[in-house]
């Protein structure tokens, strides 16, 4: 993705400050009354912090809403807001935030203008589905937050609707957002990082993992079904503690306190996987964190992640992500949008 360089100023919440390259990459933030603070609050709080990494004033953002002055979220916070007039004072990005407003609202209009200058704009939540409702089956995938997909698959014909996080099509990235947003956030700037920049600044958002645009979202609490299984969380406790010298099915069972098939039936039933599998993949996962994020021999990271040896680890790496870990280490680059993927 290629953002174009922006030369108007935005609101003085962060002083300016031009990257390395003099380009400042401008998100244009759409909000309506009635918005969804937690969806607004990821944004700038990742945009913040990504600055910070940075050392500069690399993105910056403006608020518009259809008529300029002071807008309400669902919750009571207020934002001051510039008014969205025609094709004036288009940004870099546009960002429509979820929120119970009309079903023709004005930000429709503009994100037509701003796919015609192929802008990229991002649909979160309620303003996904209500586009999703106003096109007549678009020819690429799109998605919304699930709590809505299945009334939109009931009540209309939406044959490339999905229930992954994000989609694209034609210009128009739709998305889950709420608790989801932070991470489309980082996916959107991270052709403008490094990898270990991407790596700190989920560090930074408390974000155990940064899930990718593809990935399904958690559709119910029946998803979770892990977080009510003592044994399983038990048995992943003791897997995470104990990477750089894996424990066999026996001893860990043992810990646990249930049979290995009770086991094993369990994790299947969560997982769709064995424990042996599973415990695998939790090892090969740190390793490519480690591979990716520091400057350690391959050698030490084999015994770290307790595989032993070099080729031991480049067979698993190789088998998981489909890249050697020398490979790995070189990309410069983390792509977590899949549709922004060569």
């Amino acid at each position: 993705m290629e953002l174009r360089q922006s030369g108007f100023k935005t609101f003085t919440s962060v002083d300016s400050c031009p990257s390395p390259d003099g380009l400042v990459r401008t998100f244009e933030l759409f909000v309506g009354h009635g918005f969804n603070d937690l969806e607004l609050a990821a944004i700038t709080q990742t945009l913040t912090a990504a600055n910070e990494i940075l050392g500069q004033r690399a993105f910056k953002w403006r608020f518009v809403s259809d008529a300029a002055g002071v807008v309400t979220s669902g919750t009571g916070m207020m934002v001051r807001a510039e008014a969205a007039l025609d094709d004036s004072k288009l940004s870099d990005m546009m960002i429509v935030i979820g929120g119970k407003g009309p079903a023709n609202p004005a930000w429709l209009r503009r994100a037509r203008m701003m796919q015609r200058k192929a802008l990229p704009v991002v649909l979160l939540s309620d303003a996904a589905t209500i586009y999703i409702k106003q096109t007549n089956a678009p020819a690429g995938k799109v998605t919304t937050h699930w709590r809505d997909i299945a009334t939109l698959a009931e009540t209309g014909y939406h044959p490339n609707l999905t229930t992954r996080f994000s989609e694209k099509s034609d210009g128009i990235i739709t998305a889950a957002g709420t608790g989801a947003t932070a991470e489309l956030v980082i996916g959107l700037i991270a052709p403008f990082l490094q990898g270990p920049q991407v790596a700190e600044l989920g560090n930074r958002l408390l974000l155990h993992t940064i899930r990718k645009s593809d990935a399904e979202q958690p559709k119910d609490i029946a998803d979770n079904e892990g977080l009510f299984d003592a044994h399983v969380t038990q048995s992943i406790r003791l897997m995470e503690e104990s990477l750089s010298e894996p424990m066999t099915m026996a001893e860990l069972t043992a810990r646990v306190g249930v049979s290995t098939r009770h086991l094993e039936r369990a994790f299947r039933r969560v997982f769709d996987d064995t424990p042996a599998k599973f415990y695998k993949r939790l090892r090969t996962k740190r390793a490519r964190t480690m591979i990716e994020e520091t400057l350690l021999p391959m050698v030490d990271i084999s015994v770290a992640t307790g595989f032993g040896s070099c080729d031991a680890l480049a067979k698993a790496v190789k088998d998981t992500y489909g890249i050697s870990p020398s490979k790995m280490r070189s990309r410069e680059k983390i792509s977590l949008l899949s549709f922004e993927e060569a």
